[in-house]
C-alpha cells in the first residue's frame, strides 16, 4: 500500500501545493501517442502476415491486408515484411514520445505509400498509409522526447536480437510454403536455407514456381534490415553512459562538506558512474543513473534542504525531456516527504537502515553474548585488526587490499549503486575507513597476512556508512563480526559516533510476522520474504544487522504510478547488479575503471559467519 507522505518539513522547506500543480510529473501517457503506437503495432502485425503467410491473403483479413504496403509478388512479401518489422520497431519509441521514432514512422509511411502505387498501383493503400501519417503530424508537439543514454554495445544487442528473429521469422517464411515444396527438406535443410538467404544465398531448399523468388526476396530483406540497423548503431554518434565529471565531482564535495551529515547515503553521489542535475541556485543536486528507461536516484538530495524543491525540478524536467520513468530509490522520511509534496509522486517505505550509536554500543550483556563470544574466539585464533583512514595508508597496501577485494568477490558480477561507492583507496577519498583483518601466524598467501577487508564512506563530520565487506574464503567464519566491533571499538579515536551498517529490506514486516499475534495476511508475506531470501539477502541481512542492536531508520521508494513499479524494481535490480544483462565474463572487455563495489554482505559470507 503506497501512502503520500505531505506536511511542513522540519528542516524548513515551506510548504507549497501550489507548485506541485506546477511541477512536471514525467511524461503522463497521452491519448493520441498511444494510438498511434498501437496502430503501428498493429499495421505492423498485419504487414508480417500479409507478406509471410501465403492464406492470410485470401483469408477475410484479404480487404485490409491487401492495401497494406505491398501485399502480393516477390517484391511485395519483401517489403511488407520490412515495413510490418520497422513499424514494430518503431510502436515502442512512438510509445515513449521519442522525437527519432516520429521522424523515422513520417519517412517510412510515405515511402511505404509511394512503393505500394509504384508496385500495385493502389491509391486505397496511399490513403490507409497517409491515414495512420496523418496524426503523427497533427500530434508532432508531443513527440519530443530526446534519445536515451546509449553506447556501442546496442549494436551488438541488436545484432543478436535481431539475427534471433529473423532466423525465427525465416523458418516461419520457409515451413509454411510447404505444399509447393520440391521433396521433403529436413530441418537441418531449411535452417540452412533461412541462414543462407539471410546473406542473400540459394540454399537447398527449392519451390515450384514464383515461390523460390518470394521466400528469397523476404529472406534477404531480413537480413538486409539486420544489417542495416546493426551498422546504424554501431556508427552513430554514442552518448555513453553517465559519468561523473571532475567538475560535477567537485561541486557535490563542496556540498557534502556543507550538508553531509543529513544523509548517510550522501558520499555514495559520488560514484563516478552517475550523472546529475543541480538546482538553479546550485545549492542542491540529484544524482541518478538511467537503467532502462528509469531515471533512478538514490538517497535524498545533496546540498541545503531549502533548496532541493528546484534540483528535484530539474531532475524531473530531465526526465520529461527524455520520456523517462523518475524513480527514487532509498530517501529517507524528510527526502520522501519533499520529493512527494513538490512532485504528486507516492511513496512506499522499502525497509530500514541498521545505524549504531558509537556512545550506545557495547559488547556487554546477554543480548551480544553471540557476537561477544565468536569475537574473543576468533581473537584467540591469532587474529588481529587494524582501522585506519585511507589517507593512513601507504599505496603498496592499498593495492594489495584493492586486489584481495576483487579476488574476494563472491559473484561473477559486482553488486551495489544506491549504496556502494565503487572504489577502494582514490586519493580524494582520504577520509573513508579501512577495517583490516590479518592473521601472522598462517601461512602468507598472495596478500600477505591479510584476511579480510571492510570499506566505509564519510558521513558527514562524525559518521560512517559501510560500503563493502569482503574475506578470505579459507578465514574462520566472523571476519564480517570481527571488523565491525573492531570499527565501533575505534571510532571515538577516530572522531566517529555514529555507524550506518547495511540496508535491510522489508525489514518490519520480517519483525512483526515472527512475532506472536501476527495475522495470516503479514505471516504469508513473511512467508514469501523467506522464500525469496535463497536468492536475495532479505532475511539473512536482517538477522545479521541485528545483531549489533542498531535503531532503524526507514527508507522509501518513490515512484509515480503502481502499475510502473514492476518496471522499477527490474532497474533497480539492474542499478544493483542482482540481475546482469551483460556479456559473459570472460568476453568482457575490462573496464579502465573501478568496478563498483557491494554495500553489505554476500549470502555465502553470512552463512559462514
Amino acid at each position: 500500500m503506497s501512502v503520500r507522505i505531505d506536511g511542513e518539513l522540519s528542516g524548513g522547506v515551506p510548504n507549497r501545493p501550489g507548485r506541485a500543480r506546477r511541477l512536471l510529473r514525467g511524461p503522463s501517457p497521452e491519448a493520441a501517442p498511444a494510438l498511434v503506437a498501437r496502430a503501428c503495432t498493429l499495421v505492423g502485425l498485419l504487414d508480417v502476415c500479409a507478406g509471410v503467410f501465403p492464406r492470410f491473403r485470401h483469408s477475410r483479413m484479404h480487404s485490409v491486408a491487401e492495401v497494406l504496403p505491398g501485399a502480393l509478388g516477390p517484391f511485395a512479401a519483401a517489403l511488407s515484411l520490412s515495413a510490418g518489422v520497422l513499424l514494430l520497431l518503431l510502436a515502442h519509441g512512438l510509445r515513449r514520445h521519442k522525437r527519432r521514432a516520429w521522424r523515422a514512422a513520417v519517412v517510412l509511411l510515405p515511402a511505404g505509400a509511394l512503393a505500394q502505387f509504384a508496385y500495385r498501383h493502389s491509391l486505397l493503400g496511399v490513403v490507409i498509409s497517409l491515414a495512420l501519417l496523418a496524426p503523427l503530424l497533427r500530434h508532432r508537439s508531443e513527440f519530443a522526447a530526446l534519445p536515451d543514454p546509449r553506447s556501442r554495445w546496442r549494436a551488438l544487442a541488436n545484432f543478436v536480437l535481431m539475427g534471433a528473429g529473423s532466423l525465427v521469422l525465416g523458418l516461419v517464411i520457409v515451413s509454411v510454403h510447404s505444399d509447393r515444396m520440391t521433396g521433403d527438406p529436413s530441418l537441418a535443410d531449411r535452417i540452412q536455407h533461412v541462414l543462407y538467404g539471410l546473406f542473400g544465398f540459394s540454399g537447398p531448399v527449392d519451390y515450384t514456381g514464383p515461390t523460390s523468388w518470394t521466400v528469397a526476396f523476404s529472406l534477404g530483406a531480413l537480413g538486409l534490415l539486420t544489417a542495416v540497423t546493426t551498422v546504424y548503431l554501431a556508427f552513430r554518434p554514442e552518448h555513453p553512459a553517465a559519468r561523473l565529471t571532475p567538475d560535477d565531482e567537485s561541486r557535490l564535495r563542496a556540498l557534502l562538506e556543507r550538508h553531509g551529515g543529513r544523509d548517510s547515503l550522501g558520499h555514495f553521489a559520488l560514484r563516478r558512474d552517475k550523472a546529475v542535475v543541480f538546482s538553479p541556485s546550485g545549492k542542491a543536486a540529484v544524482t541518478y543513473r538511467v537503467v532502462s528507461g528509469v531515471m533512478l536516484a538514490s538517497g535524498d538530495p545533496i546540498g541545503d534542504v531549502e533548496a532541493w524543491p528546484g534540483a528535484i525540478e530539474r531532475f524531473m524536467d530531465e526526465a520529461k525531456a527524455h520520456s523517462w520513468t523518475p524513480a527514487v530509490m532509498g530517501c529517507s522520511e524528510t527526502g520522501g516527504e519533499v520529493w512527494t509534496r513538490e512532485t504528486g509522486l507516492d511513496a512506499l517505505e522499502l525497509g530500514d537502515e541498521a545505524v549504531v550509536d558509537v556512545a550506545d554500543f557495547s559488547l556487554g550483556g546477554r543480548p551480544m553474548r553471540n557476537v561477544r563470544q565468536m569475537v574473543k574466539r576468533i581473537e584467540r585464533a591469532g587474529y588481529e585488526t587494524r582501522v585506519r583512514r585511507v589517507r593512513d595508508l601507504g599505496e603498496g597496501e592499498l593495492d594489495r587490499i584493492r586486489r584481495a577485494a576483487e579476488d574476494w568477490r563472491g559473484t561473477d558480477t559486482e553488486r551495489g549503486f544506491s549504496m556502494a561507492l565503487g572504489r577502494i583507496g582514490d586519493p580524494a577519498d582520504g577520509d573513508c575507513l579501512i577495517a583490516t583483518a590479518h592473521r601472522a601466524d598462517a601461512e602468507p598467501g598472495p596478500y600477505g597476512d591479510l584476511k579480510a577487508v571492510l570499506h566505509f564512506v564519510p558521513w558527514g563530520a562524525d559518521g560512517v556508512s559501510l560500503d563493502l565487506m569482503r574475506r578470505d574464503r579459507s578465514a574462520d567464519p566472523g571476519m564480517n563480526e570481527l571488523l565491525i566491533v573492531a570499527a565501533l571499538q575505534a571510532a571515538p579515536r577516530l572522531g566517529v559516533a555514529r555507524v550506518s551498517l547495511n540496508f535491510a529490506m522489508f525489514r518490519s514486516a520480517l519483525a512483526r510476522g515472527e512475532k506472536i499475534g501476527a495475522g495470516p495476511v503479514l505471516r504469508a508475506w513473511r512467508g514469501l520474504l523467506v522464500f525469496l531470501s535463497r536468492w536475495f539477502q532479505i532475511e539473512s541481512l536482517y538477522k545479521f544487522n541485528a545483531k549489533f542492536r542498531p535503531r532503524w531508520e526507514p527508507r522509501f521508494v518513490v515512484y509515480r504510478s503502481s502499475g510502473e513499479l514492476l518496471r522499477i524494481g527490474l532497474a533497480a535490480m539492474q542499478a544493483e547488479g542482482f540481475v546482469q544483462l551483460a556479456l559473459p565474463r570472460l568476453l568482457r572487455r575490462r573496464a579502465a575503471a573501478p568496478r563498483p563495489c557491494p554495500h553489505g554482505v554476500t549470502e555465502r559470507e553470512i552463512r559462514a559467519a
